[in-house]
């Protein structure tokens, strides 16, 4: 390649470092378009492209190649005719809502909820004069009744975290719909391989990628799906809030979106026989996972969902006890996120919900001795001989 050396040596770095390569052959994965500014032919162009007269890039705020394709990937996995992607999953669900919500507003939301989504909605939410009404998902005439009231979204989650209730999604959107509100619902713990609440008549599905999507505990991401209509005043948001995700995280959830279903049948079925286990402990207070006959939502999990999916919850009475088995695990490690290759277990009171007070814990079903098992990858033989260690320790005798 020949070099113009009439300019200076900064000039031409600048100019041929920055020269993109001519590609005939596209590769197999999508390309990380690490760049913040993109070029335009004219002054015009530019101008239309960032008031959204032309479709284009400009400015990766507010849009960038890799999370276009990731946004794409989303929509098409739940049905949807849209998708953005956010750098995270709180980033996305406070777009959704915000996207949604006006000053005097009201939002019902469930009960049974992620503690950050409570804390976004009663703190911060409400600062600025929206109403909030907490009523249990699993109650449709609760629901019902609350919902005579003017309400702007009805906000559910569906599989609840942490207390696994599964919500019949179809009946609650055609509820929120009559009462004209918009329906709002965290399909995280699902993921769109087990429940597409797009198909079942919701309006803004949001999801925290960080978890089964992107599944490997290297990445944080957020996504909101739904109609062309909805999803653009949702990036007119992020556009403005500044929660766009980066090109290499977009990358990396491309990467986990490949091997989800495949992930998550493992994770299913390891999870299944670890509940089965664990329900006939006689130590063990209480097991909840969807994907068990006892489950107090077993037929709607039923016909909602592909599978009980790979979180499950054990109870152990009380708190100190829940610390025991946690610190006595072998396996899984200390941290309190899920939907990983590696299986976690957290204590939801004093982690995911620690903001919540004593009372307001008790309200969402989230009992002291309540451990969240989020199961990995790892064979199935090993983790129920370590789970089994760790219930000896915790249900021995303390010693005074």
């Amino acid at each position: 390649m020949s070099t113009d050396h009439s300019r200076g040596f900064g000039t031409r770095a600048i100019d041929h470092a920055t020269r993109s390569p001519v590609v005939r052959q596209p590769g197999n994965s999508v390309p990380i378009y690490q760049s913040v500014t993109f070029v335009s032919e004219d002054a015009a162009e530019l101008g239309d492209i960032l008031a959204d007269r032309q479709r284009g890039y400009a400015y990766a705020r507010s849009d960038n190649p890799t999370a276009g394709a990731l946004g794409d990937a989303f929509a098409a996995l739940h049905g949807a005719e849209a998708g953005f992607v956010f750098a995270s999953g709180m980033a996305a669900i406070h777009a959704a809502l915000v996207s949604q919500l006006r000053a005097g507003d009201r939002v019902v939301a469930t009960r049974a909820l992620y503690g950050s989504t409570r804390t976004l909605l009663s703190s911060v939410l409400a600062r600025f004069g929206v109403a909030i009404d907490y009523v249990s998902a699993t109650d449709p005439g609760a629901m019902e009744a609350a919902l005579e009231q003017p309400t702007r979204v009805l906000y559910l989650e569906t599989i609840a975290n942490p207390t696994l209730e599964v919500a019949d999604l179809a009946h609650l959107a055609e509820l929120g719909h009559r009462a004209g509100a918009t329906v709002i619902v965290d399909n995280t713990f699902a993921s769109p391989y087990l429940c597409r609440p797009i198909e079942l008549g919701v309006d803004l599905v949001v999801e925290s990628l960080t978890k089964w999507v992107g599944g490997h505990s290297d990445v944080l991401a957020g996504g909101v799906v739904g109609s062309a209509a909805h999803i653009a005043q949702v990036r007119e948001t992020e556009i403005e809030t500044g929660g766009m995700i980066a090109p290499f995280a977009a990358f990396l959830v491309l990467r986990g979106i490949e091997t989800l279903h495949v992930r998550m049948d493992r994770h299913a079925a390891t999870a299944a026989a670890l509940a089965g286990h664990l329900a006939s402990h006689p130590g063990v207070r209480a097991v909840r996972y969807p994907g068990l006959a006892s489950h107090p939502q077993a037929e709607v999990a039923r016909r909602r969902l592909r599978s009980g999916g790979g979180l499950l919850t054990v109870d152990l009475g009380t708190r100190d006890a829940a610390a025991r088995f946690l610190d006595a695990l072998r396996i899984p490690p200390r941290t309190a996120s899920l939907g990983s290759i590696q299986t976690i277990a957290a204590h939801p009171a004093s982690t995911t919900h620690r903001q919540l007070s004593d009372e307001e814990l008790a309200t969402a079903g989230i009992d002291p001795g309540l451990i969240r098992v989020s199961v990995g990858l790892e064979d199935v033989e090993d983790l129920r001989a370590d789970i089994d260690q760790a219930l000896t320790a915790a249900l021995a005798p303390v010693a005074v």
